[in-house]
């Protein structure tokens, strides 16, 4: 999942931009989410520091505070190395910053053609998602499942069990931060995904490399989240 973040001190040109996000991700079922808009630099790091996901950031570059979008913008990729960086301005001569601040911006919308502030903004959401998509699957393990029409990626770091859920021939992935329920069965899930996925009950399917501990006494297999889900007595010896 992407992040998104706008900056923008112009309250209805935020509100513009906001709602051109919100829905392209719903028209276009991208798996993101809205974490912050704000127009305030100094509000947005702070949300940036403890983000898990990489993000995409809206940012203007006159902000009407003692940091710009160009030095908010140095100062996120502290943070998110990968995140993706479009800046909304518009100043088209300020276009040249992005180099001499060494941003590696995406790309650089013109506010004064509101037309193609749609274009532009949706082009950009649908670029991030695949270079991201492409990204991920290049350096960790993926699973793809399709829920409610849209296609979601999580990487196996993050997927903690699957369950069998009380709608028939579906499951319920539990993930760090967040729970899917999708059509599939556990036995479809075991022949799929390797071996560090281990069936410990008939309705659980677990990824031991993120079992926090085993309570043996009461069957109960512990994650790092706080998360629990129950062990088979034929199962305990296995893990």
């Amino acid at each position: 999942m992407l992040d998104i973040f706008v900056c923008e001190d112009n309250d209805a040109q935020r509100r513009m931009v906001v709602q051109i996000i919100l829905n392209t991700v719903l028209i276009e079922e991208l798996d993101m989410q809205l974490m912050l808009d704000t127009g305030d630099p100094y509000v947005l790091l702070e949300k940036v520091k403890t983000s898990q996901n990489t993000g995409i950031y809206f940012l203007d570059i006159d902000l009407g505070s003692s940091m710009n979008g160009m030095k908010l913008a140095q100062q996120i990729r502290l943070y998110d190395p990968r995140g993706f960086i479009i800046f909304i301005t518009a100043h088209s001569e300020l276009s040249y910053m992005t180099f001499q601040y060494r941003v590696e911006a995406m790309d650089f919308v013109l506010k004064d053609n509101p037309a193609e502030v749609k274009v532009k903004l949706r082009e950009c959401l649908l670029n991030a998602m695949e270079r991201h998509t492409l990204q991920t699957n290049k350096t960790h393990k993926v699973y793809t499942l399709e829920a409610g029409g849209q296609k979601i990626s999580v990487d196996y770091d993050d997927i903690l069990f699957f369950e069998t859920s009380g709608n028939i021939h579906k499951v319920i992935l539990h993930a760090k931060d967040r729970q899917i329920e999708f059509p599939s069965t556990l036995k479809e899930l075991t022949n799929i995904l390797g071996s560090s996925f281990v069936r410990c009950h008939r309705a659980f399917l677990v990824n031991e490399n993120n079992i926090k501990e085993v309570d043996t006494k009461n069957r109960i297999i512990h994650f790092s989240n706080g998360e629990t889900c129950l062990m088979s007595t034929r199962m305990m010896k296995k893990l």
